[in-house]
């Protein structure tokens, strides 16, 4: 036998003896604190002491069970947290990506606009040269072209 086994045979040794029957609706302190499983049930022949430590082991046995799968069931809450996290950074990972496209786009844009403005700009310029040449050239040929001024010469004769 067990040390249990042999504490509780011993208990029962040193109890008194019961002269008065039992109630009728009497239900055995072990009922109370937690029933014994489905899964078993005892053997004819067992001896109460036998019967006591078999229940007391199987229920300690099963309420160990009971608290692994409450921490099953807790595991899985935990995944179902990890699985809408993860659902969530994948959402803003994809948000994301949309701004950096939407970065690069204005990035072009910009480029783009500043390439022209340095286009039309070194157009300008060219243009003004041009223009500025013309002028210049326009003068020169008009000082070569242009009459110089003559003083007027009185008439002669003198006919007033």
């Amino acid at each position: 036998m067990t040390d249990m086994e042999r504490e509780i045979e011993a208990e029962v040794r040193n109890r008194p003896p019961i002269h008065e029957p039992l109630p009728v609706n009497f239900a055995s302190p072990r009922v109370g604190v937690l029933s014994m499983p489905d899964y078993v049930e005892h053997r004819d022949g067992t001896t109460e002491i036998g019967k006591l430590s078999a229940e007391a082991v199987v229920r300690e046995y099963e309420a160990a069970a009971k608290d692994i799968e409450a921490t099953g069931a807790e595991l899985i809450e935990r995944v179902k947290q990890c699985e809408a996290m993860t659902r969530d950074a994948l959402f803003v990972t994809e948000e994301m990506k949309e701004t950096a496209a939407r970065y690069r786009e204005e990035a072009k844009r910009i480029f783009l606009q500043i390439e022209n403005c340095s286009l039309m700009t070194a157009e300008v310029r060219k243009t003004c040269t041009e223009l500025q040449e013309k002028i210049g050239a326009t003068a020169t040929i008009d000082r070569v072209l242009k009459p110089k001024k003559v003083k007027p010469v009185p008439p002669s004769g003198g006919v007033s």
